[in-house]
């Protein structure tokens, strides 16, 4: 059935206009994230035991992250025509991922080398003990060898990425099936087909699920109050206020600059554009319960659904611009912290295996440690036991890295959309502005539901 292309989005965009302003999910979650902040404060015993539903949130959006790759990256590949395309806009992809992660990781070596914060610490390596989970993220990351993220692309079964969470395996599956049915030709119709009727299923549980969000956030911020304090946040202070900033210029500066003079569209719109997302991520500590929205509203703005499909699964593997200013700036941290001289062939040494390091624990508990210490080892001068200097604060930080890791995924896939003419530029500015109406609710299943490959998104829909 196909709907007219003012009729259906027209009356949505009335109805959620007409929503009042305390029913809109990103209010609600911000209001979540106050009323945890204060318990967390006021009543941090109270507060650590809010974790279970924090944690149960984070779970079941997990749960359809896998799903939703497989099932998006299956659509859009058969919704292109020729599938030498399908390659050429992963190429650009890539290319764009590496580049980008390098500026992010400079961003942070200038940055920590400008402002020297660990100077003056003279952390012994030997006293420093650790526990809890950084002995086991320390371990995870001394295996951790920088080529393990090509050669563990390749699952041992076809469910086990599903279980396992692993969202490169995930994408790599998705891309075989994908190209061979489309290869097949009509007999891969019907597999199209069900695979369009199987993704309306998924964003309906999505949409479910979305609407526990407050709950989610009120959880897990709680928790993290409660479990470190506010005293954590002055202890290491000026690492966490050079991180943001560093983090908040990258953005601005750079993302910003790519996005303004490449694609021509303001950066400030595009953030008021995915505030929803943005509280989401900020409760949650996480970009993937972000990530069935982002790939939503990009379509919404006129994003061709095969581009969105690949670039935006694929980037929360391999685009992670957060995550490489957090690993230099730590890394560089850990070493004056410890009286590690480095020199500068040795900092752009680092900056190497970083690019490599950087890919090789995406989607991973503690992913972030993981990939510090496969750094540090890999390199062997700066001692992998300094990141307990850094491990009480790395809660507070990770808002941040999953901030800029979402933002720049959203621009990465706004940039290779219009390098491979798949923005409609027009409808972009339209939605930014305001002047095209609301982007489709979170928790409207038929507004969820990603548009059919057959008409740009704000023209026509197709239900299949």
């Amino acid at each position: 059935m196909t709907h007219t292309p003012g009729g259906g989005r027209a009356e949505r965009a009335a109805r959620i206009g007409a929503t009042p302003w305390y029913r809109q999910l990103y209010v609600q979650v911000l209001v979540a994230i106050v009323i945890g902040i204060v318990l967390g404060w006021r009543r941090p015993d109270l507060a650590t035991d809010m974790e279970p539903i924090g944690t149960t949130f984070i779970t079941a959006m997990k749960m359809l992250i896998g799903p939703i790759v497989f099932l998006t990256i299956i659509g859009g590949i058969a919704g292109v025509a020729d599938l030498k395309k399908v390659g050429r806009t992963g190429v650009k992809a890539l290319a764009y991922f590496q580049v980008g992660t390098l500026v992010a990781l400079l961003s942070g070596l200038v940055a920590v080398n400008i402002f020297r914060l660990g100077d003056g610490v003279h952390a012994d390596p030997a006293a420093l003990k650790t526990s809890g989970d950084a002995t086991q993220y320390i371990s995870q990351g001394e295996h951790q060898h920088w080529w393990e993220f090509l050669t563990g692309i390749v699952p041992n079964s076809f469910f086990g990425p599903f279980v396992e969470g692993n969202i490169l395996q995930v994408i790599f599956l998705a891309v075989v099936f994908g190209i061979a049915i489309k290869m097949v030709g009509k007999t891969g119709e019907p597999i199209i087909a069900a695979v369009g009727r199987l993704t309306e299923v998924v964003f309906k549980v999505l949409s479910f699920i979305m609407k526990a969000a407050p709950l989610g956030a009120f959880g897990a911020m709680s928790y993290a109050i409660g479990k470190f304090g506010l005293s954590t946040l002055t202890s290491l202070g000026s690492l966490i206020v050079l991180f943001y900033v560093t983090s908040a210029l990258f953005v601005v500066v750079v993302l910003g600059g790519v996005l303004g003079l490449y694609v021509r569209l303001n950066v400030f719109q595009l953030f008021r554009y995915f505030k929803e997302e943005f509280w989401l991520i900020l409760g949650t500590s996480t970009a993937e319960p972000a990530l069935p929205g982002l790939m939503r509203k990009l379509q919404f703005m006129g994003a061709e659904r095969s581009t969105v499909g690949l670039v935006v699964p694929t980037g929360y593997s391999f685009n992670l611009d957060g995550a490489a200013i957090y690993l230099s700036l730590a890394t560089l941290y850990i070493a004056q912290a410890t009286d590690t001289s480095l020199s500068l062939g040795q900092q752009l040494g680092l900056l190497a295996v970083m690019l490599l390091t950087s890919k090789g624990a995406a989607g991973v508990a503690g992913g972030g440690f993981i990939a510090l210490t496969a750094t540090l080892s890999t390199v062997g001068s700066v001692p992998a036991a300094g990141i307990m200097l850094i491990f009480g604060i790395d809660k507070f930080m990770s808002e941040c890295r999953a901030l800029v890791n979402f933002y720049g995924n959203a621009v990465a896939t706004l940039v290779v959309a219009k390098w491979e003419n798949g923005l409609d530029l027009a409808r972009a500015r339209e939605v930014l502005a305001g002047t095209a109406g609301e982007p489709p609710l979170a928790t409207d299943a038929e507004d969820v539901r990603p548009v059919a490959a057959s008409g740009p998104p704000h023209t026509a829909e197709v239900t299949p």
